[in-house]
């Protein structure tokens, strides 16, 4: 199912990252790119460089949400937003947990609920859901991030069970180590915490960036209409998701 059977996308986060990315190349192969993120002058910048039609909208306000995409007739829908935080469940705050449900999880429900519909009335549709490998594998970081990807990784199993016999896609993209601004943000956004972060978790590292998720993107559309690609986990060559802890105690 080539691009030319689509003619319209939706991106979330689009105004920074992977989101950028992905409007790019989605409106460089002739679609109609509707770019939703909070941040509006961000996205501006976005929609002036690639011709996005940018919706400045909050996702975790549902009703906000329903009214800004409700109408729109969207072959490709990409949940791509997500917020992360750093520690774990032990010193996590209440908003931070709240957060990333209402951004990595709920969100992406109420996008599919809302979206999908017209698709399978359609017969035509993909959704790509990103996801982490933190969704797959444990490992040290956030529970609350981890438990939100991974609902998204069954959502996007499930949704191909919503809409059988229907020619609706769904691709799950499941990222390792993206060069992206998340690290910087979880350290409190400002130029000097950038520059740790990128000092601390990309200096030196061959990394996955965004054109990358972007090119996987691209090709998981472009396959034929028969070929739906489920799940692809895309990492840097030099990461691997591995190890076992056992801690001894002597007490």
């Amino acid at each position: 199912m080539p691009f030319s059977d689509y003619r319209t996308a939706l991106v979330t986060g689009a105004n920074t990252g992977m989101g950028a990315a992905v409007t790019e190349m989605f409106t460089k192969r002739g679609l109609t790119v509707y770019g939703v993120a909070r941040n509006a002058d961000k996205l501006a910048e976005v929609a002036d460089r690639t011709g996005m039609i940018p919706l400045p909208v909050d996702i975790t306000d549902t009703a906000a949400l329903a009214e800004a995409v409700g109408g729109l007739e969207i072959d490709i829908l990409v949940n791509n937003a997500g917020v992360s935080a750093t520690g774990n469940i032990l010193d996590a705050e209440e908003a931070s947990v709240d957060a990333m449900v209402d951004v990595n999880l709920r969100a992406v429900l109420h996008l599919c609920r809302i979206l999908l519909p017209g698709m399978v009335e359609r017969d035509l549709g993909h959704v790509v859901n990103i996801s982490s490998i933190a969704g797959l594998y444990n490992f040290y970081g956030h529970t609350a991030y981890h438990a939100t990807k991974a609902a998204v990784h069954q959502i996007s199993r499930q949704l191909r069970n919503d809409c059988i016999g229907k020619r609706i896609r769904v691709t799950e993209i499941c990222p390792g180590r993206v060069e992206t601004e998340i690290f910087g943000r979880n350290l409190g956004g400002t130029p000097e915490a950038m520059q740790e972060a990128w000092e601390t978790f990309y200096e030196g590292y061959e990394s996955i960036t965004t054109k990358d998720i972007a090119d996987t993107i691209e090709f998981a559309i472009d396959a034929p209409g028969h070929v739906n690609l489920g799940l692809i986990e895309v990492l840097p060559t030099f990461q691997v998701p591995g190890g076992l802890d056992f801690i001894r105690r002597n007490d």
